[in-house]
């Protein structure tokens, strides 16, 4: 949808951040990381194309390695990064051993390492979606080394 007015607006505040916004995760870690894990955008844009997003580190460098289409339309690009950060996040919880889901009190989704950091996978994501830094793959491949 093209919106003249939103799109100078959108020139003068930048992109929007996307934000998962959730209650309390300690209740249902499972259906927590189910319900995070969806990113419907993003593994339909993936699929489009030919890709099998399949909660695997390679699948993070195939994403890698996509032309970004999406930054040609700047109301899916934040939508787009924030399936990417969960989608990211996804696969640190399923692949890194003590990896889980933490949600910080405004209701954004973190990863937390067993080392005690913490990754906003959707800031990580939004940026990637944007600017295609850092990599997902090296975001992960930070994670997975502690």
């Amino acid at each position: 949808m093209n919106i003249p007015f939103l799109d100078n607006w959108r020139k003068r505040h930048g992109a929007a951040r996307g934000v998962a916004v959730m209650g309390t995760s300690e209740n249902d870690p499972e259906g927590v990381a189910e319900l995070l894990s969806e990113c419907e955008l993003l593994r339909s844009r993936a699929a489009a194309v030919g890709l099998e997003l399949d909660d695997s580190a390679r699948s993070l460098e195939a994403l890698d390695q996509l032309l970004p289409r999406w930054r040609d339309d700047p109301e899916e690009l934040p939508w787009l990064g924030n399936d990417a950060g969960l989608y990211l996040g996804t696969v640190i919880v399923r692949t890194v051993s003590g990896a889980a889901w933490q949600v910080w009190p405004n209701g954004q989704p973190v990863v937390k390492l067993p080392s005690g950091r913490e990754i906003n996978v959707v800031e990580a994501g939004i940026d990637w979606a944007v600017s295609g830094a850092p990599e997902l793959s090296q975001v992960y491949a930070e994670a997975s080394e502690g």
